[in-house]
């Protein structure tokens, strides 16, 4: 059955009856069965059910809040829309939440969600993955779209619909309940223990907020890591507009040594996780242990104000030396999948993120046009 959508990019309503069969298995011989379902767009910008959702949702997630949405688009131009099976009007029972990126050199693609490491679809099980599916896979056919990609943190049983695997990363979370003698003991003792006790030895203070001078200290660190890590800069609009799009949800961590930034993170709050998004430092001053002490901290400070985990975010499952690291702080990890339909066989092609030249010249240009560099070529990269 062809699906069809109203508006370019589905930021009307959409309405789409869709006769869904009910597979029996392999065992059974009884008929396909049907049944219609009508599949509605929202903006998640406007409609505060979408928000009512992701406060009660038990698998939503900080990607999932309309300040993070709002500061992907406030940045990138990305448009994002919610598919639902909840008429408008009344109260909102489950939504798929995905940005159109459109891009002249990356192509048009449908991505829930750009820059998220995760970010699941609030469904009450995936059964109801099919019907949401069609109409997805009917608008990037529609707008000849590179593909739709999900990437659910619980993974999918069932890969069908369309969906293929197409990349995997590991994912770690630390759990904050063990109490914090136990949690310092489970850390790796020469990597972080003896190292915390350096940075305190050595005198390191830190301070915590949303400050413009925060954030500036921030940056300029968030600058020489990108550099040594020959990659280009998140663009600064996007963490300004992170402060002002979420608020008290998001916070930077900074530590000193005699009042010289030496180390910074940013974090990200939903109910009782907190997410550790990005982290820099100034690599001459590594022997002081300065991100091992934030990190320390950030477990103190998130612990104390209730947080039952931390969000360490994923990691290639060929970066060994990132994987290691995380293990050593204590986190659990398991396996997280992304999911693509393609519409064409060129969706996996490389682009310029992958290019061992450009990765090389960025490690070679001075910061300030580095990071006009990374201001034009994210928008790209979602």
């Amino acid at each position: 059955m062809t699906a069809r959508s109203m508006g370019g990019s589905l930021s009307g309503e959409v309405a789409q009856s869709l006769a869904i069969g009910r597979y029996p298995n392999s065992c059974s011989g009884s008929p396909t069965q049907t049944r219609k379902v009508t599949i509605h767009s929202l903006n998640p910008l406007s409609d505060n059910r979408w928000e009512e959702l992701v406060a009660r949702h038990p698998e939503a997630s900080v990607f999932h809040q309309r300040g993070w949405l709002q500061a992907l688009v406030s940045t990138y131009g990305y448009e994002p829309y919610v598919l639902t099976t909840s008429p408008p009007g009344g109260p909102l029972q489950n939504g798929i939440v995905v940005c159109r990126v459109s891009s002249w050199i990356t192509g048009t693609r449908l991505v829930s969600l750009p820059f998220s490491d995760h970010c699941e679809p609030l469904l009450d099980n995936f059964q109801e993955l099919p019907e949401f599916m069609s109409v997805l896979k009917a608008e990037c056919d529609r707008q000849r779209g590179r593909y739709v990609e999900l990437r659910p943190l619980s993974g999918i049983q069932d890969v069908g619909h369309g969906l293929q695997p197409s990349c995997s990363y590991w994912f770690h979370e630390l759990d904050l309940r063990p109490g914090l003698v136990k949690l310092f003991g489970a850390m790796h003792r020469s990597a972080f223990q003896r190292k915390v006790r350096r940075a305190e030895r050595e005198g390191l203070s830190y301070e915590t907020g949303r400050s413009e001078q925060l954030l500036n200290e921030f940056y300029r660190l968030l600058l020489m890591t990108r550099k040594r890590h020959q990659l280009p800069p998140q663009p600064r609009a996007w963490f300004r507009n992170l402060v002002e799009c979420m608020g008290d949800r998001v916070q930077f961590m900074v530590a000193r040594k005699n009042g010289a930034p030496i180390a910074a993170m940013l974090t990200l709050r939903h109910r009782l996780t907190v997410v550790y998004k990005y982290g820099c430092s100034d690599e001459r001053f590594h022997s002081l242990g300065g991100m091992p002490f934030l990190f320390w901290r950030l477990v103190e400070e998130s612990k104390a104000s209730g947080a039952e985990s931390i969000d360490f975010g994923r990691s290639d499952l060929k970066d060994e030396g990132l994987i290691i690291f995380k293990d050593r702080l204590g986190t659990s990890r398991k396996l997280l999948t992304y999911y693509r339909y393609a519409r064409t066989a060129k969706q996996g092609a490389a682009t310029f993120q992958d290019s061992r030249t450009v990765h090389q010249l960025f490690s070679l240009l001075p910061e300030a046009i580095a990071s006009a560099a990374g201001r034009v070529l994210y928008r790209h990269m979602g």
